[in-house]
């Protein structure tokens, strides 16, 4: 954990999908505090007329990243997270402006195993980063 799941209505090269993943995580650990090497993210290409947004009139074409969070960060904080993460998706998939939400799930460390690690994660703390 953490685990970030964008999915988009539209294919992107390999390399933009690199750059995108770099840039996420490298943001996610300097505003959360954790280290990069927690850090999956995975881009779903879920093609034209899979994501909707409803609303008062007809649906229109959405983006969603959906975040799954070791709990303890303040709304700030991920306020902060988010509108980084919205930029640089929005800059390298050239998505238009509120296309894209952000949802965010936060579970205790004890609910992630990393077989790297060889154990489960502990809950974050502010100094973990360090």
């Amino acid at each position: 954990m953490p685990y970030l799941q964008l999915e988009v209505t539209k294919s992107y090269p390999t390399a933009t999908k690199q750059e995108l993943a770099k840039r996420m995580g490298e943001i996610y650990a300097r505003i959360m505090s954790a280290s990069v090497k927690r850090i999956t993210v995975t881009i779903r290409e879920l093609g034209e007329g899979s994501i909707w947004r409803c609303g008062e009139g007809e649906p229109h074409p959405a983006a969603i990243l959906m975040c799954d969070i070791r709990a303890g960060r303040s709304i700030e904080t991920r306020t902060e997270l988010s509108k980084a993460l919205i930029a640089v998706i929005n800059e390298l998939l050239e998505l238009e402006v509120n296309l894209l939400n952000i949802e965010f799930t936060q579970h205790t460390g004890d609910e992630m195993y990393h077989q790297w690690m060889g154990s489960f994660s502990d809950d974050w703390s502010a100094d973990e980063a360090k």
